[in-house]
């Protein structure tokens, strides 16, 4: 009709909440994680570079701002009547608060600052697979691998099959594995029957000193699975202190 105003949203469906939200939060948190990640790395190395702690002051680790980032984001998420751009703006902002607090994800657990320790990896390991979590979410896997033909009672065996599979995996060191098997149940599957790590959970409750032998071996820095895993982590995260 002539004169009749059009409202069109230049975002798109391929923007809104969904995977699409969820696509802006994945490449959020990436681009936050490298640009901190990024400004640590340039601390540690460039002496009048921001950030470094003085002596006797108070020094706020950016997983602090990450946390009220995530939290300011994640109120107005539920509590807010947002429309496009808002809400995408949101989604940035939520993701740019994760990728920094698990940037220094091994100090939540270890708490003292081993950023730049063998122990400080586990950051780098918790974004990769938080990342692989999310890159399934946006691309649309099902998870546990569900139809929507599922009934009740099956959907209740097959999540509480391959959860035990992930959990699994993820007490023998496996994460990556867990974390596909949730979307991929022969993934959590195999997983679940493979060696476990010699650090692992599992390993130093179930394992005999042979079996903890072959996982050492398995394991070795030595392997080129091993090697080039650490590579990408000394090029990605820095590499650590000695």
């Amino acid at each position: 009709m002539i004169g009749e105003i059009v409202s069109v949203n230049p975002f798109g469906e391929r923007f809104e909440p969904g995977s699409g939200t969820a696509f802006v939060v994945l490449i959020s948190f990436l681009v936050a994680f490298l640009a901190i990640r990024t400004s640590a790395r340039l601390t540690r190395s460039v002496s009048w570079w921001p950030g470094g702690v003085q002596t006797g002051g108070v020094h706020l680790h950016h997983l602090v701002w990450g946390i009220c980032l995530l939290l300011l984001c994640g109120f107005l998420g539920f509590a807010a009547p947002l429309q496009a751009p808002l809400w995408h703006i949101v989604a940035i902002g939520f993701g740019v608060g994760a990728g920094f607090t698990l940037d220094e994800f091994a100090l939540w657990v270890r708490l003292q600052d081993v950023y730049w320790s063998e122990e400080g990896r586990t950051s780098f390991d918790a974004v990769v697979c938080t990342c692989t979590f999310a890159a399934l979410v946006v691309i649309g896997t099902r998870p546990f691998g569900l139809d929507e033909a599922s009934s009740i009672l099956g959907t209740a065996a097959v999540v509480a099959g391959v959860t035990g599979l992930a959990v699994a995996c993820f007490a023998k060191g496996r994460l990556m594995l867990g974390v596909i098997g949730l979307f991929v149940p022969a993934v959590a599957l195999a997983g679940a029957i493979r060696l476990g790590r010699p650090d692992s959970l599992w390993a130093r409750r179930r394992y005999d000193p042979e079996r903890r032998r072959r996982s050492e071996e398995r394991f070795a820095s030595t392997r080129p699975m091993q090697r080039a895993w650490q590579r990408m982590g000394d090029l990605i995260a820095g590499k650590p202190s000695e």
